[in-house]
Parts: C-alpha cells; sequence; structure tokens
C-alpha cells in the first residue's frame, strides 16, 4: 500500500535579535555569577570565568552583527527581485 505523503510544512521563523539578546543575557547573568562566586571555585574550575566572558563577547558580537545580515539580506532579495522582473 502507497503511502500518502502530506506536505511539508515551511521552517519556522524566529526573532533573530531577540534569541541572540536571551542568550548573550544568559552568559551575562552566568559570568555575574562566576565572578561573585569566584572566590569559592577551585583553582582548578575558574576557566568557567573566561568560558562566560568568551560567550558574552560572542553573544554582543551577535547583537551587532544579526542586524547587518538581515539587512544585506533584505537588499540582496531586492536586487534579485528586481532582476527577475527586469528580465520578463
Amino acid at each position: 500500500m502507497a503511502r500518502s505523503s502530506l506536505p511539508i510544512p515551511p521552517p519556522l521563523e524566529g526573532n533573530d535579535e531577540l534569541i541572540a539578546a536571551v542568550i548573550t543575557g544568559g552568559w551575562v547573568i552566568a559570568l555575574i555569577v562566576l565572578l561573585l562566586e569566584r572566590s569559592q571555585l577551585a583553582p582548578s574550575d575558574r576557566w568557567w570565568v573566561w568560558v562566560a566572558v568568551a560567550g558574552c563577547c560572542i553573544g554582543a558580537f551577535g547583537l551587532g552583527y544579526v542586524p547587518l545580515l538581515k539587512r544585506s539580506r533584505q537588499r540582496a532579495a531586492g536586487r534579485q527581485t528586481a532582476h527577475a522582473s527586469d528580465s520578463i
């Protein structure tokens, strides 16, 4: 018996800036907690502070880069639409 195939749903769209902000906020909170509890961390576990610092830095980069990427994609889509309408 043949399987009926359902149409594949389109991918879900998310608010990229909000996602980047929430994740960066999580890294900031982790960094604050680690800095407050630094004296209770074993010397071999203090590298976690640098992990949180790296997460904050990468998140800050993402907060700046995501809007730039979205504007670039919109311009490219506009150029592609204009090019497609010119060739018709």
